[in-house]
């Protein structure tokens, strides 16, 4: 277990590795030994740990005050937006170590030799600890936010057509299949692991990083039951995001274009990790938990940067589709009418009394 948490808290730890520490690679002229300067390795793992915290706040911060302004925790929205905004830390998370890769290569002395699975092999680390990092986060920024909505006045459900949201949610659902289901089948994916491209050393690794939500062919054993488990596990990831679409647009206070995009990725992401949850579950009664639950959850968290690129896809897909099928304006709000007061009736006047 200690082994299996230093794994995955070393890629957001200052401490530099060994291969940074002593150098492995030539820093000089020919022959030159990578430990000759050793301060340029770490001085360049030190900023690229500086770039990766300081880019987690960057990501994190507009999407969740986005998220929590269109979709705010009052009115029974509370759990959807904690799903939201934990989904986008872990968006968040992704985006903070791709970009800090390039540092991080560069440190261990390998900057130009075999750049782009490098580069896919440095982003996939550390998404075990922010799954959990996120959540503590959501839950902190959900509660601030529910705190500061006390004494606002109520926000209402938009008034959306349900045939137009049916239609949108089934053609944003659509485009998350494409790489849930076509792209992820293991000829495919074998397919896309061997592409090449002009100008591009060895792009499979990064490519299947960005466009593969997941990666499924027949079990080893051959037998259908065993089959059915694990495709049912796709087909739950496309339910959340089915689900998610059809209510995305009623529950959000204007389903303008940035909101609906985010809302997709963060329900792509939640589906995505309802995915990995049950085939971790399926696995485990499978072995027996005989590799443990540190092995079973070490894919916990793959796949954000594919869920980022559908869920963008598929938020813009669902706006276009949803203001093609009627579902009306963006800023469109259901707003209840005023309360009605009973009309008093009229004072009954009592003749005048005659004069004595």
């Amino acid at each position: 277990m200690a082994a299996d948490l230093e794994n995955w808290l070393t890629p957001w730890s200052y401490d530099p590795p060994d291969s940074v520490r002593f150098g492995t690679g030539a820093l000089g002229g020919i022959g030159d030994p990578a430990s000759a300067d050793p301060g340029r390795h770490l001085s360049l793992y030190g900023t690229g740990m500086q770039i990766r915290f300081a880019a987690v706040f960057a990501f994190f911060v507009p999407g969740a005050l986005l998220l929590v302004r269109r979709l705010p925790p009052v009115n029974g929205r509370t759990p959807v937006t904690l799903l939201a905004v934990w989904a986008w830390g872990l968006v968040a998370g992704a985006l903070a170590v791709t970009v800090s890769a390039p540092w991080i290569i560069a440190s261990q002395g390998n900057g130009s030799y075999r750049l782009l699975p490098h580069l896919a092999s440095v982003s996939s680390g550390g998404r075990q600890i922010v799954v959990v990092t996120a959540l503590v986060a959501a839950a902190v920024t959900v509660l601030v936010a529910r705190i500061t909505a006390k004494g606002a006045g109520p926000l209402p459900l938009r008034d959306v057509p349900v045939r137009a949201a049916r239609i949108a949610a089934t053609a944003g659902t659509a485009v998350v299949a494409l790489s849930s289901v076509a792209l992820s089948y293991h000829p495919v994916a074998a397919t896309v692991q061997t592409v090449s491209l002009p100008g591009l050393s060895e792009p499979g690794d990064l490519l299947r990083q960005w466009l593969l939500l997941g990666g499924w062919a027949g079990p080893a054993d051959g037998q259908t039951g065993h089959w059915f488990l694990y495709r049912v596990a796709d087909a739950l990831l496309l339910a959340v995001v089915w689900c998610a679409l059809r209510w995305l647009p009623v529950l959000l206070t204007r389903a303008t274009v940035p909101a609906t995009v985010a809302g997709t990725v963060s329900a792509t992401v939640v589906g995505l990790l309802a995915n990995q949850v049950l085939q971790m579950a399926v696995t485990g009664a499978d072995s027996g938990m005989r590799w443990g639950w540190q092995h079973l959850s070490g894919s916990l968290g793959n796949g954000v940067p594919a869920a980022l690129t559908w869920g963008v896809l598929a938020g813009l897909i669902t706006v276009v589709t949803l203001r093609l099928a009627g579902g009306g304006a963006a800023g469109t709000e259901t707003v209840p009418p005023p309360p009605t007061t009973p009309t008093e009736p009229a004072p009954t006047r009592l003749p005048d009394r005659p004069a004595v």
